[in-house]
């Protein structure tokens, strides 16, 4: 279904925060096309994100979950805080089972994945924009039924369902290859701070060393991009 033309001839602006240039590239030529939607800017991280949002005001924004930076989610948190009217929508290459839900608790309107085709973003956007939901009915469905508080480690299926937005950024980053120091360095954290957060997650998903931590980790990010 083809959009109409923007009444006056004002497009709805778009911000696009991601750290892979051509993906910005290419996306933005294909919103720059659209007759009612037009990029405003675009920025590489979440820093230069929030700063873009605050001095551009977009109508709506597009925000990648891993940036060079640190923690998409972050991102959408401290937006969402500054506007909490700003529709934000989340492009991402991890599987929306794994951070859907989580992006819509920080304050995000819609989740698609990377692979998905770019006519599905587009239509995303003018969804969100209207102050619909962009989810798959499956998401939806969860967030309709899904209990207020995370399952034992015991029972759970995955340290998805476990871990909170830090840990599992740090657990991501581990199985990514990344050390203490340098997740440390990602995040702009402290080593220490790291630290505890990795003994919380071993203890959280019932493991007894470092060694093993790093095992369920690097198959955690294995099993995303099989996904």
């Amino acid at each position: 279904m083809k959009a109409k033309p923007a009444p006056n001839g004002r497009k709805k602006t778009v911000l696009i925060v991601d750290d892979h240039p051509l993906l910005r590239d290419g996306l933005a030529k294909v919103i720059n096309q659209q007759p009612d939607l037009a990029v405003c800017g675009e920025a590489a991280d979440a820093r230069s994100g929030l700063a873009a949002a605050a001095k551009l005001r977009p109508d709506v924004v597009i925000a990648d979950l891993t940036m060079d930076d640190g923690n998409g989610l972050d991102l959408i948190k401290d937006l969402h805080a500054r506007e909490a009217k700003l529709p934000i929508l989340v492009l991402s290459m991890h599987h929306e089972n794994l951070y859907a839900e989580r992006a819509v608790r920080a304050g995000a309107r819609g989740y698609v994945m990377k692979r998905e085709p770019v006519g599905h973003v587009i239509a995303a956007l003018r969804k969100v924009l209207q102050g619909h939901v962009a989810l798959s009915e499956e998401i939806v469905s969860r967030l309709l039924g899904a209990p207020h508080n995370h399952a034992p480690a015991a029972v759970a299926d995955s340290p998805a369902d476990v871990l909170s937005d830090r840990e599992l950024e740090v657990f991501r980053l581990l199985g990514s290859g990344q050390g203490t120091r340098q997740i440390a360095k990602t995040l702009r954290l402290a080593t220490s701070t790291i630290e505890s957060y990795r003994s919380g997650i071993k203890q959280k998903l019932g493991l007894a060393s470092a060694t093993a931590l790093v095992a369920r980790a690097a198959q955690f990010v294995a099993n995303d991009a099989r996904r």
